[in-house]
């Protein structure tokens, strides 16, 4: 039996994995994907795709209605700084932000994923055919924290908790009991870069959930990238949450990390 299912689609691995994986379930994917940011590669394992601009959520919605898809999710990055460069907002996307109180992240997702919901189409949550890519509890490296990289981790999970609430970033880079870096619009990488480079070998890298996170998008996630990025800004931790965190390329990961002498803590 066919079943359909939606995918909004940005940048990154998230939807190719998502795609593969639907596919070999049996799914028909009906793919709404943004213009320089999402994948060429999803037309081949899509149904249909349609190519949007951010903020055309009327075309997006009238694009699922037609081929009467009515579950979706929502996967992959948008740049944040795009936010304010490249978006073609409709009417409806429009009328969304005219809703709401304010315009952080989560709460324009949240918006946008209501929106869709009460046109008939369920968000699912992200991990919903992959769950075996969230995290799981432990220390995944060779390497161990040092006792102050464990005073370093309790402080940056009880600031990047905090920076969550207030909807802000979901990482922060601590080291020798001082932050180094907040993540703000500009994402994890760069805040590793700002962090590593005051921190000069001492600094640990936390990200977790915000505390009212809503799993259907932007849940944290890690990977390669996130250790090679770490190695050259000589940050010698990650620390993040369990069950919470989604991990892409895990034992590529973990190799990498004992290469290159970086500890990797799961709480």
């Amino acid at each position: 039996m066919d079943v359909k299912i939606g995918l909004i689609a940005g940048s990154g691995q998230f939807p190719m994995l998502f795609s593969r994986t639907a596919v070999k379930k049996g799914f028909s994917i009906y793919t709404a994907a943004y213009v320089n940011e999402a994948d060429q590669e999803l037309t081949q394992l899509s149904e249909k795709i349609q190519w949007l601009h951010l903020g055309q959520v009327k075309r997006l919605i009238k694009f699922f209605k037609q081929n009467n898809v009515n579950r979706a999710v929502m996967l992959g990055a948008v740049r944040k700084t795009r936010l304010f460069t490249d978006v073609k907002p409709d009417m409806k996307a429009i009328s969304i932000i005219a809703g709401m109180r304010h315009t952080h992240d989560d709460a324009i997702m949240r918006a946008f994923a209501d929106s869709l919901e009460k046109e008939g189409i369920k968000i699912e949550p992200s991990t919903f055919l992959l769950p075996e890519l969230l995290a799981t509890k432990g220390i995944w490296t060779n390497r161990k924290p040092s006792r102050s990289e464990k005073k370093d981790i309790a402080m940056g999970f009880s600031i990047a908790r905090e920076i969550g609430r207030l909807d802000i970033g979901q990482s922060v880079v601590v080291g020798g009991g001082s932050i180094l870096a907040v993540e703000a619009i500009d994402g994890t990488d760069a805040t590793i870069k700002r962090g590593g480079q005051l921190g000069k070998g001492e600094a640990v890298l936390v990200k977790v959930c915000k505390p009212n996170q809503d799993f259907r998008f932007d849940v944290p996630s890690v990977g390669m990238k996130t250790i090679e990025t770490m190695s050259q800004y000589d940050v010698g931790v990650i620390a993040i949450e369990a069950g919470r965190t989604v991990v892409f390329d895990r034992p590529e990961m973990i190799r990498a990390a004992n290469e290159n002498n970086i500890a990797i803590i799961c709480e």
